[in-house]
């Protein structure tokens, strides 16, 4: 509790340095949420690397090549056509590119038909998450941190 109020305060965590590539799928031109998407994980403490709209999944893993440090690729798609824009995947994960999380948002079918069948599509096709809300955007990326390590400790310890 804080001793300034009757409420917990939360653990902000330190996401100073850490790294995501973000972009709008190659068919899609969707700029607003792309652009929103960006300053609420700037926000957040993350530093992005905002490749756009119609962004081709090669342009992407040239993104990663070019940011090795970069812990996530966050694909939007807002048009349904994620998944004739994500085919390559499976060829550039086999020839080692990125080869971080990828995270889809957005709308995953078109029409918002068939969406359970277009979440497995794209999840064969090796999609590593799919966010619904752009709320759980960075929890997920949280989520897949793995824990700092502790500083060393110096001097004797005391008991």
């Amino acid at each position: 509790m804080s001793p300034y109020t009757d409420r917990a305060v939360p653990h902000v965590p330190d996401r100073r340095g850490r790294q995501v590539i973000l972009g709008v799928a190659a068919s899609d031109a969707h700029a607003v949420a792309n652009q929103l998407i960006a300053m609420r994980l700037r926000r957040d403490g993350f530093l992005v690397v905002n490749l756009g709209v119609c962004t081709p999944l090669d342009e992407f893993a040239d993104a990663l090549d070019a940011n090795p440090g970069a812990e996530a690729v966050l694909v939007g798609s807002l048009n349904g056509h994620a998944y004739e824009d994500l085919q390559r995947l499976p060829t550039l994960r086999a020839a080692g590119r990125l080869n971080v999380p990828l995270v889809l948002g957005g709308n995953l079918a078109v029409g918002g038909r068939g969406t359970a069948t277009a979440r497995q599509a794209l999840l064969g096709l090796g999609v590593d998450h799919i966010v619904g809300d752009p709320d759980d955007l960075t929890p997920l990326l949280d989520s897949l941190q793995p824990p700092r390590a502790s500083a060393p400790v110096t001097g004797p310890l005391h008991v």
